[in-house]
């Protein structure tokens, strides 16, 4: 099997649509508020103080680009349907990195714990195990290959 067909394969099922559509808007709103300050968000600059001087990733801005890039890109690959196994592994790096740097001293999101962003993580590689499905540019690449 060729890498093309083992990234866009996915079934014709709509049961991803719902999960995809979802996380894609959640992500991408996340990204926004890292890269742009949209959302009630600090922007790139703030994000990357922030990552910096509190989570002890640095470059702060280098980081908070990064992964304010991969939920921004991520978010509308999810959206549209597009390498959504591809995003759905990069987003769940993050939020890999998220629970570690930034929730790991607690499990509940009131406590700003790891429940949110773990829930994220798992809803992300479930698509990255499963694909785009029905409704999805993946599909329709998959389709014309056939």
């Amino acid at each position: 099997m060729k890498i093309k067909e083992i990234i866009l394969n996915t079934s014709n099922t709509v049961a991803f649509l719902p999960i995809r559509v979802g996380v894609g808007v959640v992500m991408t709103a996340h990204g926004a508020q890292k890269l742009f300050g949209w959302f009630g968000g600090y922007g790139l600059q703030g994000t990357g103080q922030f990552f910096a001087e509190n989570l002890g990733l640095k470059p702060g801005v280098l980081m908070a680009a990064m992964a304010g890039g991969t939920e921004f890109i991520g978010g509308l690959l999810l959206i549209i349907g597009l390498l959504t196994r591809v995003s759905g592994v990069a987003l769940a790096g993050t939020m890999a990195v998220a629970i570690v740097t930034a929730h790991s001293s607690a499990f509940f999101a009131s406590n700003g714990g790891m429940e949110y962003p773990l829930t994220l993580l798992l809803a992300s590689v479930t698509l990255a195990i499963g694909g785009g499905g029905a409704f999805s540019v993946d599909r329709k690449l998959a389709e014309a290959e056939e």
